[in-house]
C-alpha cells in the first residue's frame, strides 16, 4: 500500500512537472517561429544575433536566476502552417511567450493566436501596422519599425527631390500593399499636384521582371518607389540597368539599404537611390561598436540587419522579464508597457499607446564602390519623430 502511494505521489509530481511552463522548471523557454527556408538571407543572420544574445545573456546569469532557452520552429511562409508551430510550441513544448515572424500576413496570423490563447507574443520583424494599429491586441508588441515609419522616414526627401510623376513597384501581399498606400497617402499630402502614373504588384517571389520594368518605362515617370526586397529586387535591378530604366530618374527604395539585399547585386548594385539600410561599417556609437565586435568575435563575419533585429528582440525579451519578475503573460504585458531596452541602436521604448518600440533606422542613398554596394550620406532616423500622434494611434487601434 505503502509502495501504491508513493507510485502515485511520484506520478502526480511528474504530470505536474509536465503541465508546468518551462519558467517553473528552472528554464526560460522562448518559442520562436519564422520563415527560415523561404528567406534565408535575412534569417540565418537573424538566428545568429538571437544566438549571440542568448550566450550574453546566460553569461551573465540568465533572468531571475534562470537561464533562456529557444525553441525554434519554420512556418514555411505559411499562415496556417504558423499557427500550427506556435500552437505546437505552447501546448506540447510549454514555451512561456512567443516571438519571431518576418512576413506580414504571418505576423498577423501569429499577432491574432496570441490574442485568442492569451499569450505574450513579441512580433520582432514583419512590418505591417495592423500588427501595433488596426490589429494591435493587448498580448503583442512589435520591435522593428513599421511599414508607416520606414516610409516616413524616407518621405521628406522624396518630396524635396520636387518630382512630379511616380510610379510605384511592390509584392503583392500586405506588406508591399501598406507601404504602397503610405507612400502615396503622404507624398500626397505634402506635394497635392503629385501623380501615380503606374502601379506594377507582381506576386511575391514570382516578379516577371522584363515586363515590370517595360511597363514602367512606358509611363515615363520621373520618380520611382519601389519595395521589392530579395531575389525579386535582384531580377528588377538586372531589368533595370540592362534597359536603363533608372538612367536620369529618382529611385526611393525601402529596405535596399540593408545588406541582405544589397550585397547581393555585388557590380549591379544601383547609384544614387534614396533608401532605408543598414551601414553597419560606418556606424561608430559605442553601443554598436560593443555589438560588432561581439558579432564578429563569435561568427567571423559582419552583422545584417537581421542580426540587429534578433538580437534586439531577444535582449528586449530579457529586459521584459527581468523588470517582470516573472513569465507570466499579464506580468509581461505590465513590464513591456513602457520598456526601456538598450539595442545597437541605442536606447528603444516600447510605447504604452501602442506596444510599438522605437527603434528607428538608417536611411541615406546607394553608392556602387568598386564593384559592390554601400550606402553613403546616412542618417540614423529616431523612430519617435516618424510616428503619428496619440490621438491618431487612438482612431487606428481598438480598445484592449
Amino acid at each position: 500500500m505503502h509502495t501504491k502511494r508513493i507510485l502515485a505521489a511520484g506520478i502526480a509530481a511528474l504530470a505536474a512537472t509536465l503541465a508546468a511552463p518551462a519558467s517553473a522548471q528552472g528554464v526560460i523557454k522562448i518559442g520562436e517561429v519564422n520563415s527560415y527556408k523561404a528567406q534565408p538571407a535575412f534569417l540565418e543572420p537573424y538566428r545568429k544575433g538571437m544566438e549571440l544574445a542568448v550566450e550574453q545573456v546566460n553569461a551573465a546569469g540568465g533572468v531571475n536566476g534562470k537561464k533562456i532557452e529557444l525553441v525554434i520552429r519554420d512556418d514555411n511562409a505559411n499562415p496556417g502552417d504558423a499557427v500550427r508551430a506556435a500552437e505546437e510550441l505552447v501546448s506540447r513544448e510549454r514555451v512561456d511567450l512567443l516571438t519571431g515572424t518576418f512576413l506580414s500576413h504571418i505576423g498577423l496570423a501569429i499577432t491574432d493566436f496570441a490574442k485568442q490563447k492569451k499569450v505574450f507574443f513579441l512580433a520582432a520583424e514583419p512590418l505591417t501596422d495592423k500588427i501595433t494599429w488596426q490589429n494591435g491586441n493587448r498580448y503583442t508588441f512589435r520591435l522593428r519599425p513599421s511599414t508607416y515609419m520606414q516610409v516616413a522616414m524616407l518621405v521628406p526627401d522624396a518630396v524635396a527631390m520636387k518630382k512630379k510623376r511616380w510610379a510605384l513597384v511592390y509584392p503583392n501581399y500586405e506588406y508591399g500593399q501598406s507601404a504602397a498606400a503610405t507612400f502615396k497617402q503622404l507624398m500626397k499630402e505634402a506635394q497635392p499636384d503629385i501623380e501615380f502614373v503606374t502601379e506594377q504588384a507582381p506576386p511575391l517571389g514570382k516578379v516577371d521582371a522584363g515586363s515590370v520594368v517595360q511597363a514602367l518605362a512606358d509611363a515615363k515617370p520621373d520618380g520611382i518607389f519601389n519595395v521589392l526586397f530579395g531575389a525579386d529586387l535582384a531580377k528588377f535591378v538586372r531589368e533595370g540597368n540592362t534597359r536603363g530604366l533608372f538612367k536620369d530618374r529618382e529611385v526611393v527604395s525601402l529596405l535596399t539599404g540593408e545588406p541582405e539585399y544589397l550585397d547581393p547585386l555585388k557590380d549591379e548594385s544601383p547609384n544614387g537611390w534614396l533608401v532605408t539600410g543598414y551601414p553597419w561599417y560606418g556606424i561608430d556609437t559605442p553601443e554598436h561598436k560593443a555589438f560588432l565586435a561581439a558579432y564578429q568575435k563569435k561568427f567571423n563575419d559582419y552583422p545584417r540587419l537581421g542580426t540587429v533585429v534578433g538580437y534586439s528582440s531577444i535582449m528586449s525579451l530579457a529586459a521584459g522579464l527581468k523588470k517582470a519578475g516573472s513569465a507570466d503573460t499579464e506580468k509581461m504585458i505590465a513590464a513591456f508597457r513602457g520598456l526601456e531596452v538598450d539595442t545597437p541602436f541605442g536606447r528603444i521604448t516600447y510605447r504604452p499607446q501602442d506596444h510599438q518600440s522605437t527603434m528607428g533606422g538608417y536611411v541615406g542613398r546607394t553608392k556602387n564602390e568598386g564593384g559592390k554596394g554601400v550606402m553613403v550620406d546616412y542618417r540614423y532616423v529616431d523612430g519617435t519623430k516618424v510616428l503619428p500622434s496619440d490621438e491618431v494611434v487612438k482612431k487606428l487601434r481598438p480598445a484592449d
